[in-house]
């Protein structure tokens, strides 16, 4: 306890800026945005400006035991036995007392979340949680671990009907998760519940170190704007993967689909195959156990492979490719500002943009291009969608190659080529005619047809209104000289 009269140690939260209040401190000028902030409204963010939510959230630079929340969150491991600075600093401030109530709990499983009371704390209750130990073979099962983490004191945090909950950063000390990667998961899962379930919590707050504070600074406005200037800026900075309606990480190969009436079928015939009838139940890892490994790698050989076997093999080096570019840093490629997303055209459908002039082919790696085009396009193309590529002024090493694009086509999953509904080529000049001619008539199959050689902005927009594209400066003036 404190001496009588001594100024007390512990951090009252009401006196703490929320998010809302707290400056941008690197000071950034939203006015150079401007000229794209109404082609990007159109595409809503997937975390909307929210004044209400963002008054809940405070960033505190300091130790979280001092502060005198409903419940503070500790991390620990598996015996909760863990030393490390966050969980000696609860222990040391609690008291002796919080030792012996947590033999009482016998342990506690990662990913789950344990209660107990805050003693000579501040706070009320402590939330003691275990975070996934990082490894990059097993990223999958660690990112559905640590979202449980934050899931569960949530979850807590609501049926104890707790006014503040303070969260220490969780994992990212001995157990190695990666840091930016974890206040990613941490962000979404937070805003998630507050949007769903959070209408009795009134303060969350996210307690840090000055190791981890610029982190969390650069990564809040993406999830909590404080403007709708800010929402339009973060928006393409938002991770392709940002979860289900909850936060949680979506694994495809664990969605179970089951059909009305799996037992029965319409045709009763007697060439019925076992395939047909596993397609009734669906199409999750259960669904399509195989047979023999290596009796399958002879097939292929022998090209006697059927053709649902191979569409499960190009959707597993499919798959391999989208986790690969879900890891990879791929900053120095999205600087190029060469692919993004705009607005949408006349029937609602999603529009893509390709700039041709800032693809520096032989500056960049092209397989990181291909991965950068991958993470981007993936949660787009699960509906109907278009590209729009400008052309414009491209020089000969701008010019993709067509046997990159050959294997970009072969790679990709069947949603990109399903859904894509119209690819405008603007600004063509007469040799990328003739390439594309070849391309789409002896390379691939079924793109020629949604391939369009737009020779000016002008037939651009009457496929897509001019406020719902984001357009280079360059490409205006062109148009408008030429």
């Amino acid at each position: 306890m404190d001496p009588l009269g001594a100024r007390s140690q512990f951090v009252d939260v009401l006196t703490l800026f929320t998010w809302e209040k707290q400056p941008d401190p690197e000071g950034k000028d939203t006015e150079e945005y401007n000229d794209s902030l109404d082609s990007q409204q159109a595409f809503p963010s997937p975390f909307p400006y929210r004044e209400d939510i963002n008054r809940k959230i405070v960033l505190y630079n300091g130790d979280v035991a001092l502060l005198n929340c409903t419940a503070i969150v500790n991390t620990s491991n598996e015996t909760l036995t863990d030393k490390n600075p966050i969980s000696e600093s609860v222990h040391r401030h609690a008291g002796p007392e919080l030792r012996d109530e947590l033999l009482k709990l016998k342990g506690c499983r990662t990913g789950e979340a344990k209660m107990t009371k805050g003693f000579n704390l501040a706070a009320r209750f402590i939330i003691h949680t275990v975070g996934p130990k990082y490894k990059t073979k097993y990223r999958t099962a660690a990112e559905s671990s640590l979202y449980s983490c934050y899931r569960n004191v949530m979850q807590h945090a609501k049926e104890q009907a707790m006014v503040s909950v303070a969260f220490c950063v969780i994992s990212t000390g001995k157990r190695g998760y990666p840091l930016e990667d974890a206040t990613h998961i941490a962000f979404r899962t937070v805003r998630r519940f507050l949007e769903n379930h959070g209408e009795t919590i009134e303060t969350v707050v996210f307690a840090v170190t000055d190791v981890e504070e610029p982190t969390y600074r650069k990564l809040l406005p993406l999830y909590f704007p404080r403007s709708e200037a800010e929402e339009c800026v973060s928006l393409p900075l938002i991770p392709a993967d940002i979860g289900n309606s909850e936060g949680e990480p979506v694994v495809p190969e664990r969605q179970i689909r089951i059909a009305e009436k799996p037992g029965s079928l319409e045709d009763e015939s007697e060439e019925d195959t076992l395939d047909s009838h596993l397609g009734q139940v669906g199409t999750h890892a259960f669904a399509r156990m195989e047979g023999d490994v290596d009796k399958q790698r002879k097939l292929i050989l022998q090209g006697h492979l059927s053709d649902a076997t191979m569409q499960k093999q190009h959707q597993r080096n499919y798959n391999r490719w989208l986790c690969r570019a879900r890891a990879e840093d791929l900053s120095d490629i999205a600087a190029l500002k060469a692919l993004y997303q705009t607005g949408v055209d006349i029937y609602g459908r999603t529009v893509m943009v390709l700039v041709g002039r800032n693809i520096p082919i032989n500056l960049i790696d092209m397989e990181k291009a291909l991965l950068y085009f991958i993470h981007v396009m993936d949660h787009i193309t699960v509906k109907e969608y278009v590209m729009v590529y400008f052309h414009t002024l491209t020089e000969e090493r701008n010019h993709l190659d067509s046997e990159f694009l050959k294997k970009l086509y072969e790679i990709v999953d069947a949603k990109f080529k399903n859904n894509l509904r119209a690819f405008y080529f603007v600004h063509p000049s007469f040799r990328s005619k003739v390439s594309t001619w070849f391309f789409t008539t002896f390379s691939v199959s079924g793109l020629k047809e949604k391939v369009h050689q737009i020779e000016n902005l002008q037939q651009l927009f009457s496929c897509i209104l001019p406020e719902q594209i984001d357009i280079p400066p360059f490409v205006l003036e062109y148009d408008a000289r030429v």
